[in-house]
């Protein structure tokens, strides 16, 4: 989550509308209309209307605080010095595409698979480009944008017309609505974001011929993006994937696991709080990788890191000991 700048306090409620959903893009977060120094208010829908638009279940509409919701949900009682403070508010820049929901199912426990229909809209497909990239998704009449990594691969866009992702819904977030959505619901999108994975610095593949993957949880998701775009894989010696869950249940895309290893990518799952039955490898990802085999041809070491930070810290710090080069560990930001 990317913080705000600064926060400055709501506008009246009169002072805010949103376009009507015909528009494809917008400025968002225009609370009002700057013009030769005069500050217009505008009319807003009827909160019944937005209520109606929503459709969320209200228990979760209660969790979310006055930060996650528009103005037009909300009656405020503010002094007209609210007008000056509202005019030095950030001005969002962000150009918003509306597309609809075409699938939206649970894989993991609290983790969502969700794809987005956007063959109308070509131009932001093609904007997909590398492994790791990420985008901003918005509910319509919900302020507060998610940061949502890619989890297809850049060529799915184009033979397919849609951005799939990973979604973990968290309590009173953005992305607890977006899992509460049905198919044919229409969200926002932001331009596609991000430097992706800085593949070609581990390239070619035979002077690195090891890769060493880390990801936690939700991290999988740009993850799957680099392993289903193709890295030569095949054409190294070692490549590991070590994913950190909770729990089996807590684990995504088991399901692709074999079409990974089909690949060249071999897979370590490590289970931080697994049942008896398990065998693997239990405990955190940085510890499972610390009890492998140590590196035997650092220059030769490429890395690759997503998840939680101290996993990635710690992962870091035992890579770069070990002899391998920082700018050889990628990262997605």
């Amino acid at each position: 989550t990317f913080p705000r700048l600064f926060t400055a306090p709501p506008p009246p409620p009169f002072a805010r509308r949103r376009p009507p959903p015909s528009c494809p893009k917008y400025l968002p977060n225009q609370s009002l209309i700057m013009s030769a120094n005069l500050l217009l208010p505008l009319p807003v829908p009827s909160p019944a209307a937005t209520h109606a638009q929503l459709s969320f279940p209200m228990s979760i509409l209660r969790r979310l605080g006055p930060r996650h919701l528009t103005s037009s949900h909300l009656l405020h009682r503010r002094h007209l010095s609210s007008f000056a403070a509202a005019a030095v508010a950030r001005q969002d820049t962000v150009a918003w595409t509306q597309a609809p929901l075409s699938e939206i199912e649970p894989v993991a426990e609290s983790l969502f698979h969700v794809s987005i229909d956007v063959s109308d809209h070509p131009d932001l497909a093609a904007s997909h480009t590398l492994p790791g990239q990420y985008l901003q998704l918005r509910i319509p009449e919900v302020d507060k944008p998610s940061f949502l990594a890619i989890a297809s691969p850049p060529s799915f866009a184009a033979s397919r017309g849609a951005f799939e992702f990973l979604v973990k819904s968290i309590a009173g977030s953005t992305a607890e609505l977006l899992c509460a959505l049905k198919r044919g619901n229409v969200v926002e999108l932001s331009h596609v974001m991000g430097k992706g994975f800085g593949i070609d610095q581990i390239e070619p593949p035979e002077k690195y011929p090891t890769v060493l993957i880390f990801a936690t949880g939700s991290g999988i998701s740009p993850i799957r993006s680099l392993i289903e775009s193709g890295f030569c894989a095949k054409q190294r010696s070692d490549v590991r994937l070590y994913y950190g869950a909770r729990n089996l249940k807590r684990m995504a895309y088991q399901d692709r696991f074999k079409d990974w290893e089909s690949s060249g990518v071999t897979i370590v799952p490590v289970l931080s709080q697994p049942d008896n039955s398990w065998s693997g490898e239990a405990g955190y990802v940085q510890a499972a990788f610390a009890r492998a085999t140590q590196i035997s041809s650092p220059a030769g070491t490429g890395a690759v890191l997503c998840g939680q930070k101290q996993m990635a810290e710690e992962v870091t710090s035992i890579l770069v000991a070990a002899g391998v080069s920082t700018d050889k560990i990628l990262k997605n930001f």
